[in-house]
């Protein structure tokens, strides 16, 4: 019996190597997300924590909240040091130094992020981060009377994040005005309202090395569409690089 320890450390080390060397995995953590709500311009407050208990059930994802409170203020933000992928949704804040410090070193270590809608104009005091970090050029929107549709750019169909996405839906608010954008960034959906040039609505980009998706939608009647849901699900594997199948065999599971 006191040789059990030390024949059970083998063991475990022996099907560690026998799983490496067959091309099979070892089993990893989770990821952990940060969603993160700073606007009350479109609910986020309501939507994202539903999107939270979404992604929990459906996807085993370690999921965190944090909200704005009244005034210039984010409590929390010291768990972007263990998150894995922040997802933004903030408008036009003007943050405290360190909290501000906290994001920036955070999308600085290179991890990856996605940032929803009004995270295009986050920052009063960080405003090169629309352009810089997430490779967009918002400079204002259309009116939410006129009604865009949004469709999947030809060239891009293959992309992961647009798989099992309509070619074709209607967006749940306004059109962003985005373009044009920088070459840097990567276009997947391009948005359109009666006579008037079509506007990206979502791409990806690269920033010091991490994945970053971001797209203009985020009305509360985005999360309500499902070709919005599949499109932020995939969004998430790829900024993780994980293998899209993940997503594939928790949405059949879900369905069964």
């Amino acid at each position: 019996m006191k040789n059990f320890p030390l024949a059970l450390a083998s063991g475990l080390t022996i099907l560690l190597l026998t799983l490496e060397t067959s091309g099979m995995a070892a089993p990893t953590a989770k990821p952990t997300l940060v969603l993160i709500s700073g606007e009350y311009e479109y609910r986020s407050a309501e939507t994202l924590p539903v999107f939270k208990q979404f992604l929990e059930t459906n996807y085993g994802f370690n999921c965190v909240y944090l909200e704005r409170t009244q005034g210039e203020d984010i409590p929390g933000l010291d768990a972007l040091a263990k998150a894995d992928l922040v997802i933004l949704f903030v408008r036009r804040m003007t943050l405290p130094a360190e909290q501000l410090c906290r994001i920036r070193n955070y999308v600085e270590s290179g991890k990856p992020l996605i940032g929803l809608r009004t995270a295009s104009h986050s920052f009063e005091n960080w405003k090169e981060f629309d352009h810089q970090v997430l490779g967009g050029n918002y400079h204002n929107h259309h009116s939410d009377k006129l009604v865009a549709t949004v469709r999947i750019v030809p060239e891009a169909a293959e992309h992961p994040i647009l798989k099992g996405v309509e070619r074709e839906f209607v967006a749940g608010g306004s059109l962003y005005l985005n373009s044009p954008l920088p070459p840097s960034s990567t276009v997947l959906l391009m948005g359109s309202v009666n006579n008037q040039p079509s506007e990206p609505v979502a791409w990806t980009h690269d920033y010091k090395g991490a994945r970053v998706f971001y797209t203009s939608l985020g009305h509360p009647k985005d999360f309500e569409s499902p070709a919005f849901r599949r499109l932020l699900v995939n969004a998430i594997f790829w900024t993780l690089n994980r293998p899209a199948h993940e997503s594939e065999k928790a949405a059949e599971k879900k369905a069964k």
